[in-house]
């Protein structure tokens, strides 16, 4: 039965006062194998999606000496995340805050063209319910072999398959939340102590969890994840409108249904038939169980294998194919009313709206890697006392310089101050040179965190509350220059 017969089996219940569930109860659904267009872009998908996933982890990469060498790792110890040759500090969290907004409006952005095109074939939920579905066919066959076996008696070999089964999930499954804890640590050798028990117990802990949801919403929920659990449904049918792609089931064309021989019997007689024979297999192969012939549903994903199902019968049966396809709203009730279909508008005011979106916040992240400098010059005025007053008259302030080298290499800077004339700069147990600035190595990829003195000569104070300044931070080797402002209180 599908969702919208259930739907309206519901309705007449409620209509004569018999009490329904809140919840509908559960049905076993058993999803039929199919080949075609759709179901190739799936595989493709599925291949491409979970090889980058388990494997991305012991891909290479050369930072020099004393750098992490994994290409993607979110190194939390250190507090780092490299990507390549992209390599992300704390402080510029908002390169991560605008992958999170490209995300959300490339996703407006397909659904706007094609409705839950994510759904139907890069969400995570789906992609692993892919693969759990062909190991299941594999072990207990297709559609009608597993309804069989589940209505048989259980005997040894109905064992064996299950055992069979789930042992191949799990293993799925573990090697899912294996795979995520490596891009953690470095991939090899975090394999290694795992599988020596030298791991540290959070890795243990994490795999186990990603085990057991993997094992758990790919095995057994499937389908009730997409339609009770996941938000997106809800959300995306208030941003689609009459121009979205979507898989639709053409009435114009298919309607009157009936089977094979009966529409010919009517068709001899003059009377108009569709195209549709009532095969069920949109039915039998969608993995939510959708009846996409009484139109769009919350549980449909869009992922097409109806359309691979009906075009394969078409072909059989000697009739056109796309009675089932990617087709706009507009464009189905212009052809219920005898009208000309338009054509397909991809460019439309919202969908140049969040393609616009999109290339203006990639171009200001791409902006601000070209531009991001490998050193950066922070500085925090003492709040108590402000200033303090020397013996000789003069007037001193403290400050706390922080010093960011971002490449992976030692490097040395000249700190001095600038803006406030006479001032002197020191530090404790640094050298100076001979303008009176500071010498300061900073390690490879490391902040370091310097206490400084600024002290202003009786002959240079004047009756005013503060003066402006300028901490300026240059390396001498390459001539790279940072500069910070600050404040120097008077009395």
């Amino acid at each position: 039965m599908s969702v919208r017969q259930q739907q309206l089996d519901d309705a007449a219940l409620a209509e004569s006062g018999v009490e329904i569930p809140l919840y509908a109860s559960s049905k076993a659904i058993y999803p039929q194998s199919v080949e075609g267009r759709y179901r190739k872009i799936k595989w493709a998908i599925l291949f491409v999606a979970l090889g980058v996933y388990y494997f991305l982890p012991f891909v290479r990469w050369d930072r020099g000496v004393d750098a992490p060498s994994q290409a993607v790792l979110v190194d939390i110890a250190n507090h780092r995340f490299y990507f390549f040759f992209i390599e992300i500090w704390p402080q510029e969290f908002y390169y991560v805050t605008g992958l999170l907004i490209l995300a959300a409006f490339s996703l407006f952005l397909m659904n706007s063209l094609a409705g839950r095109i994510w759904c139907g074939y890069l969400c995570p939920q789906t992609v692993w319910t892919d693969l759990f579905l062909t190991v299941e066919r594999w072990v207990e066959g297709d559609r009608r072999e597993r309804m069989m076996k589940a209505n048989q008696p259980f005997n040894l070999e109905r064992f064996t398959e299950l055992l069979l089964k789930h042992s191949t999930w799990l293993l799925i499954a573990w090697w899912t939340g294996g795979a995520w804890v490596l891009y953690f640590a470095d991939a090899p050798t975090l394999v290694y102590k795992l599988a020596t028990f030298q791991g540290e117990p959070v890795a243990y802990v994490w795999i186990a969890i990603l085990t057991f949801t993997t094992y758990f919403l790919a095995g057994f929920m499937r389908e009730q994840v997409c339609t009770y659990m996941c938000p997106w449904p809800r959300i995306q049918a208030a941003l689609i409108d009459e121009w979205a792609l979507n898989v639709t089931y053409r009435y114009d064309r298919g309607e009157p249904r009936g089977s094979l021989k009966k529409n010919a019997a009517l068709k001899s007689t003059g009377v108009k038939t569709g195209d549709c024979v009532d095969c069920q297999q949109c039915v039998n192969v969608c993995p939510t169980g959708v009846d996409i012939r009484d139109g769009l549903q919350i549980d449909c994903i869009q992922c097409g294998l109806c359309i691979d199902a009906c075009d394969n019968i078409m072909t059989r049966v000697g009739r056109p194919t796309g009675l089932i396809a990617y087709d706009t709203q507009i464009n189905v009730e212009r052809r219920q009313n005898g009208l000309q279909e338009h054509p397909v508008k991809l460019i439309r005011p919202r969908t140049v709206l969040y393609a616009t979106l999109i290339v203006f916040v990639g171009s200001l992240m791409l902006i601000a890697l070209a531009t991001r400098k490998m050193i950066e010059l922070s500085a925090l005025h003492d709040r108590n006392p402000q200033y303090v007053t020397l013996s000789d008259g003069s007037i001193r302030n403290g400050y706390t310089l922080r010093l960011i080298n971002r490449q992976a290499q030692e490097r040395v800077f000249l700190v001095g101050v600038e803006g406030l004339a006479g001032a002197r700069i020191e530090s404790s147990g640094l050298p100076a040179d001979s303008s009176g600035r500071l010498m300061v190595s900073v390690g490879h990829d490391q902040t370091l965190e310097l206490r400084v003195l600024i002290t202003l000569p009786v002959s240079r104070v004047e009756d005013v509350e503060s003066q402006d300044l300028a901490f300026r931070a240059v390396e001498p080797i390459s001539g790279a220059v940072t500069t910070v402002a600050d404040h120097f209180f008077l009395p």
